[in-house]
Parts: C-alpha cells; sequence; structure tokens
C-alpha cells in the first residue's frame, strides 16, 4: 500500500498527445458545456462532489478535462477497484490521474493538498435501473463528508447532464436479478463480485439499437463551495448527514437547471436533432 500511495502522490499532469487525440472527437460528438467554474476556487485545494451517470465512462473524463481547462489544475478522480483489472482501460484512466477510491489513497492526497473528485453513488449510481435518471443512489455513505472534515476541505457541488439521455435501459439490476436461482444469489460471485445485485449492469440501448451512446449533448454544473468549518471534525451521525444532505440538494438543484436549460437549448444541429431521437 505505501508503494502504491507513494506512486499515486508523484502523478504529475501533463500534455497528453494521445489523450487529446482520443477526446478531440468525443468532444465534438457530445459537446459538452460548463457552468459555474468560477465557483471554483484558485487558492486551495477542494473536494469535488457530483452524481454518477450510467455505465460511468461517459462524462468523468470530460469533467475532468473541463476543469483541468479552466483552473490548470487536475482533480484526483477516485474510481471503484473494478475500472483498475481491465487491460487498455486502466492505463488509459491512470494517465489521466484517476485512482482506486480508497480511503487511504484520498487520506493521502488530501494530506498532499491535492484536489480529489469524487462520486459517493460509487458502481450502484452508475447500473441505472429504470426510472433513476439522474437520481442520487448514495444509501448511508458518509465517507466524502468524513474525509472532507477530516482535512479541512471544502466541497465544490456539481451535476452532470446529458448521459443518462444517452441511453435507454431495457432490462434492468431487477429484471434480471428475477431470473437467477437461489443458490446463484448465494454464492460468493453473487454476494461479493456482484455486491448481492449492486453491480449486475443494465441491458440499455444507444443510437438505434446498438450500444453507441447517442449524441446527446452534455451539461456540466459547479455549484458554490460547502464549508463544513462549523462542523469541524465532528463525529455525530446526525451532523454528518446533516451536512450530507446539504451537499446531495445542492447536486439535485444543480441537475433540475441542467434539465431546464437542456429542454431549452436550441442549439442543435438538425443531424443531432436526428440521431438522437433515434
Amino acid at each position: 500500500m505505501v508503494s502504491q500511495v507513494e506512486d499515486v502522490l508523484a502523478f504529475a499532469p501533463k500534455v497528453n498527445r494521445v489523450t487529446d487525440a482520443l477526446f478531440r472527437p468525443v468532444e465534438r460528438y457530445f459537446a459538452p458545456r460548463s457552468f459555474g467554474l468560477d465557483n471554483i476556487p484558485n487558492d486551495r485545494p477542494v473536494l469535488f462532489v457530483g452524481n454518477h451517470t450510467i455505465y460511468g465512462v461517459l462524462d468523468p473524463i470530460l469533467i475532468l478535462r473541463s476543469i483541468h481547462k479552466s483552473t490548470g489544475r487536475l482533480p484526483r478522480a477516485l474510481a471503484d477497484h473494478m475500472h483498475f483489472n481491465v487491460p487498455g482501460w486502466t492505463p488509459y484512466i491512470e494517465s489521466m490521474g484517476i485512482v482506486e477510491g480508497t480511503r487511504e489513497i484520498c487520506s493521502a492526497l488530501m494530506a498532499d493538498r491535492q484536489s480529489v473528485l469524487v462520486f459517493p453513488g460509487g458502481a450502484r449510481e452508475v447500473f441505472k435501473r429504470k426510472g433513476e435518471s439522474y437520481k442520487l443512489v448514495w444509501k448511508e455513505r458518509l465517507g466524502f463528508i468524513q474525509m472532507a472534515l477530516e482535512h479541512g476541505y471544502d466541497i465544490v457541488p456539481f451535476a452532470s447532464v446529458g448521459p443518462d439521455n444517452a441511453y435507454s435501459v431495457w432490462w434492468d439490476a431487477e429484471d434480471i436479478d428475477g431470473l437467477l436461482s437461489q443458490r446463484i444469489k448465494q454464492s460468493g460471485f453473487y454476494q461479493k463480485v456482484l455486491r448481492n445485485g449492486d453491480l449486475i449492469p443494465p441491458v440499455a440501448r444507444g443510437l438505434g439499437l446498438s450500444v453507441i451512446p447517442r449524441p446527446e449533448k452534455f451539461y456540466f454544473s459547479f455549484g458554490e463551495p460547502i464549508s463544513l468549518a462549523s462542523a469541524n471534525s465532528s463525529s455525530d451521525k446526525e451532523v454528518l448527514m446533516a451536512l450530507r444532505n446539504q451537499v446531495a440538494e445542492a447536486i439535485e438543484n444543480q441537475i433540475g437547471e441542467l434539465l431546464l436549460i437542456r429542454e431549452q437549448d436550441t442549439d442543435k444541429s438538425l443531424l443531432r436533432k436526428i440521431l438522437t431521437a433515434l
């Protein structure tokens, strides 16, 4: 673990021509727009906290690039450990400074005064059920609040709208779970690897009947920093939950604002309008 943390801290963002070459067409495809970038403090590190969208791979790097282009700083995004055993994918996300989301790594980054970005909903929130578009699924998670309090970080709430419209869920985890036998549900694979069904991905379609996402425009919003200073280092669960709910409410309000902007956005080409309707 010590070596892993040292490697994480040694990361320094740099111009990556391969990454830029890959993401220029992605940015043209999704045409992301960012709002509230001036809310990001430039005099101190912060903890960015936001909503995860379907499959969790369409927008995180675009969000990181948006922050980096605006501030010159690249937050260290925390990701589920399942991302770190995929050939080809793991080296790529690591090249963007994305790290495994453990408490040890998060604490080390904050002790080093680096900005951190986290999606409290984790893997469960990306594996959307029907009707869960842009819904926060945080369960009882309080770790990000505890980390921010422990290291004296303000929280910048952010929201992402667009990716959940790029797919339509046909079958979700509940549909698939209903087909599984009790023997499978009692297996170690189901309980540990699939985390009792939380990691069953939805079966969704994008463009036409394909898995290619529809070219929906993406909209990102960054809210005003939320200071936790008044709570000091409280470990009282009610205090922590109240702070968590404050952050969640800020994100949900931003999601609502972005959905309205999306609805009123007339700056779409005819081709984009046709393809997103498929």
